[in-house]
């Protein structure tokens, strides 16, 4: 099993452990805000399931019918997760206002936070080895996944801050649904990050500034006297990077020449990142 779909599996088994202790932990107290976290929790095992199956496609060879590749799939598995996210993050809502509502004694906060910062412990040692993993390998999946983790713990970490002032000070039990109703735009907030970022990787958005910056960088210092580039696109699929471009070129230039000229650009460019794909048309420089 290739280090992503490993990170997918590492992914729901923490999820699924830690969603056993934060649904312990709110049955324990009664909290909303506890509530809320465990919520939170059942979207990652639902979101890591998600990715899983899609990094398996993911990482699939180029075929007949997909001659680009599979890479693509991984931004379907970030929208279902921003998706469920929303979703979550609504049903956190609804049940907080409720509760201020009609408001309940909370019971056993000491051991239901002493719970909740174990399973938030679980959380973060596994989201910074996702973290590691998703940048080792350029994977949207697995970092969507990992960034989803690590907003769960700062989530339970203003959770359990907010239920130890309520400990003291039980006259503050408003705390807990006013908790529950931020941790809901927190995470509203994630999901729609991960919505967004995925609908620009399947409408096939330029790649960032700060990249095409040091690609621009690196054929300026290549091209030799009387070249020049125009018509330049770039995209992302996953892992991979894709940029085209037209290099004009002195008309007298033989095929061979211009081929090597090319060869030369494409072997500079493919050191820049991991699995870039570069295309270059050449035209004579009159046209």
């Amino acid at each position: 099993m290739s280090p992503t779909r490993n990170m997918a599996s590492l992914s729901i088994g923490t999820s699924i452990a830690t969603l056993a202790l934060k649904f312990g932990a709110w049955w324990m107290t009664g909290s909303m805000g506890l509530f809320s976290d465990a919520l939170e929790t059942l979207v990652n095992v639902a979101a890591a399931l998600v990715a899983l199956f899609v990094l398996s496609v993911a990482e699939r060879p180029a075929d007949e019918d997909h001659a680009y590749g599979h890479e693509k799939a991984e931004y379907f598995s970030s929208a279902v997760e921003g998706v469920l996210i929303l979703v979550a993050a609504v049903g956190i809502a609804v049940a907080a206002v409720l509760r201020m509502r009609h408001p309940a004694a909370l019971s056993a906060l000491g051991p239901g936070i002493a719970v909740t910062l174990v399973a938030t412990a679980l959380n973060f040692a596994t989201a910074r080895l996702m973290l590691k993993v998703a940048r080792e390998h350029d994977s949207i999946a697995v970092e969507a996944d990992a960034k989803h983790l690590m907003a769960d713990v700062a989530t339970s970490l203003g959770v359990a801050a907010g239920l130890v002032i309520v400990m003291f000070y039980p006259q503050a039990a408003i705390l807990d649904p006013i908790i529950a109703i931020v941790v809901a735009g927190h995470i509203a907030m994630i999901g729609w990050e991960l919505i967004a970022r995925s609908v620009d990787g399947l409408m096939d958005r330029a790649l960032p500034a700060e990249e095409l910056e040091r690609v621009h960088a690196m054929i300026a210092a290549t091209l030799l006297e009387g070249r020049s580039t125009v018509d330049f696109k770039s995209r992302r699929a996953g892992a991979r990077r894709f940029i085209e471009f037209k290099l004009r070129v002195p008309p007298e230039l033989s095929v061979r020449a211009a081929h090597a000229e090319c060869d030369r650009l494409e072997e500079v460019l493919a050191s820049l990142y991991r699995g870039l794909v570069v295309m270059i048309h050449v035209e004579p420089r009159e046209d």
